[in-house]
């Protein structure tokens, strides 16, 4: 069933400020600031987006704590954010696609288009790839600069809120399109926000079966409630025992491990069957130790690393399932925020009591 939510268009006279609000990793050390810093200016194919909405990714609170991932990779002062929906501000004098008003979000990985993967259509992996609110300054603030060829135009019907976490719904979108979960059972180990989100996208593509695995009750809750058949704790002593009964006793067709835990993909590569396929999207905050012989060489595993989103397949297929109303993330926003409240909103997050966290910057 279509889902019809009205969208509002913003008003195309609002004058752009020279400097702006924004959330930003001022050095090294957990947390974030809140600073007044200069509204980017625009090169001739850019596109300047006031931003309505921005979610906040479990990406975010690697930064935000800095943890071992974020001390390598990042470095301040840096603007945070990746996931968000708004406005188009202003257009850099070659852009056509887009015009002031315009509802959108953008893909944030940005590729540098000459490298071979971006040459043989797998720009997504581009070898020189530059992430905002990673790589260059994202999405916290109330403006943000993009790439025309980043920018994707919103469907009407697709709401703010929703729109907002495009970016991570199409992580999920992409792990279960390559994992090829139609007519297959399925473990999904780790129920944050994206492993919640990929339940109602599974179903939608065809599982035969899901199965939501977390150390975390609530998210336990909302999984059976957005359409996983069973629900297990992690530390549950009979869990892979208990998989390999539901799947008469081969294990799982399909593992799509969404926590970046050592221990959780160990133990979902144990619950897959001989000859099954493993999608993995979560990040490890440090190296994981793997018994490759006995988890994947003589299984014979097919195993998948899932970075990002097609660009932009992957953009068609979310938009389609959520317009079509066959993936609702309304019970996946837990909390709407304004920004002002931005430490809260970590704390809810690192306390498990959020799963997905919209932040209004309007």
């Amino acid at each position: 069933m279509a889902m019809l939510i009205q969208t509002r268009r913003d008003p195309l006279d609002v004058p752009v400020p020279r400097e702006m609000t924004a959330l930003v990793k001022a050095a090294a050390g957990p947390g974030l600031v809140k600073r007044t810093v200069p509204v980017p200016s625009l090169g001739p194919s850019d596109v300047l987006i006031r931003v309505r909405k921005a979610g906040i990714c479990g990406t975010d609170n690697h930064i935000y704590t800095w943890d071992q991932w974020a001390q390598r990779r990042i470095l301040p002062p840096l603007i945070v954010g990746h996931e968000f929906m708004g406005v188009v501000a202003a257009v850099g004098e070659a852009v056509t696609s887009v015009r002031a008003g315009d509802r959108v979000s953008a893909e944030g990985h940005i590729s540098c288009g000459d490298c071979l993967m971006c040459r043989t259509g797998e720009a997504h992996i581009c070898e020189r790839v530059k992430i905002i609110g990673v790589d260059i300054d994202g999405a916290f603030a109330n403006y943000i600069k993009m790439p025309a060829l980043n920018v994707w135009k919103l469907d009407e019907a697709i709401p703010d809120d929703f729109a907002a976490i495009f970016d991570p719904l199409g992580n999920a979108v992409h792990t279960v399109m390559a994992a090829g979960v139609s007519t297959k059972s399925v473990v999904i180990t780790g129920v944050g926000s994206i492993g919640l989100m990929a339940i109602p996208v599974a179903r939608a593509a065809g599982a035969a079966a899901v199965y939501a695995i977390d150390v975390n009750p609530k998210k336990l809750e909302l999984a059976e409630r957005v359409g996983a058949d069973a629900v297990f704790h992690a530390a549950d002593p009979n869990l892979i025992d208990e998989i390999r009964r539901l799947t008469n006793g081969d294990g799982a067709d399909v593992l799509l491990e969404m926590s970046g835990n050592g221990t959780a993909i160990d133990a979902g590569l144990h619950m897959l069957r001989n000859g099954g396929r493993a999608a993995l999207l979560g990040i490890p905050s440090d190296d994981v130790k793997i018994n490759l012989a006995e988890r994947i060489i003589f299984k014979g595993l097919t195993v998948l690393g899932i970075n990002g989103r097609k660009m932009f397949e992957t953009w068609y297929q979310t938009q389609a399932l959520v317009k079509s109303g066959r993936v609702d993330l309304r019970p996946i926003i837990t909390h709407v925020v304004p920004l002002d409240d931005f430490e809260n909103a970590f704390a809810s997050m690192q306390s498990g009591e959020a799963a997905k966290i919209v932040m209004s910057l309007e």
